[in-house]
This record gives structure tokens, C-alpha cells and sequence, in this order.
């Protein structure tokens, strides 16, 4: 396998991975993910809610005609969690020494690269690329 069709595979495993790992603890209303929540003022149907898409969002990435949309909502919700992190979270939740935020700011970056490699599949912006 070539390294660039690695890099090309890591560049969407990794973000679902990420998004898929956290499922867990949406859907089984850990108290890290619970708090996240009630904080926001979003739980529980924001914290479902939101696992939902993120599952939706993982399979389009992984899907290659289908890994721009992914990307675009993983963008999306990413740029969601940051925010929240930066405005009412904060970096470190709960003792976790930042690792959500990291985890977010890489599924951020990877999904961004995703956008932007796969941007002549996307349908409005097709013919213009």
C-alpha cells in the first residue's frame, strides 16, 4: 500500500474512530458525558441527540463518496464542541487534563483536511473546482 493512500486512510479513520469511541459514553449517560450536558443546558435529548449524528457523521466519513459530507459535519460539530469548551466548559472538564479538547481540535483538523482533499465531490461547489 502506498504511503499516500495511508495518510488518505488514516485521514478518515481517525476522526471516526474518535466519534464512534465517545458513543459509549453518550449512550450510556456516563457522568462525564451527563455533566458535559447539563452544563450546556442540553441534556438528555442534546447528548442523544447529538450521538446520533456523531454515529451518522463516522459512517459518512468512512464511506468514500460520502467522506465530504461527513467531513462537513464533522467540521460542524467539532466546531460545537469547541466553542462550548472555550465558552462554558472550559479546556479541562472534570479533571480530564484536556483530553476531550484535544480529541475535539484533532477531529476538528482531520475533518477540515477531509473538506478540503474531497471538495471536487461536492455537488454545489462541483463545477467550480
Amino acid at each position: 500500500m502506498k504511503i499516500k493512500s495511508i495518510g488518505n486512510l488514516l485521514l478518515r479513520v481517525v476522526p471516526a474512530v474518535i466519534l464512534l469511541q465517545t458513543l459509549f459514553y453518550k449512550f450510556s449517560a456516563a457522568p462525564e458525558s451527563v455533566y458535559i450536558f447539563e452544563t450546556l443546558g442540553l441534556e438528555p435529548y442534546g447528548r442523544i441527540g447529538l450521538g446520533i449524528v456523531e454515529l451518522i457523521t463516522a459512517i459518512l466519513i468512512l464511506v468514500p463518496r460520502t467522506t465530504w459530507l461527513g467531513g462537513m459535519l464533522g467540521v460542524g460539530i467539532m466546531a460545537g464542541a469547541l466553542f462550548s469548551h472555550l465558552t462554558q466548559l472550559g479546556v479541562v472538564v472534570q479533571n480530564d487534563g484536556g483530553t476531550l479538547f484535544t480529541l475535539a481540535l484533532v477531529t476538528f483538523a482531520f475533518c477540515a483536511v477531509l473538506v478540503w482533499k474531497n471538495r471536487a465531490d461536492i455537488p454545489f461547489i462541483k463545477n467550480k473546482v
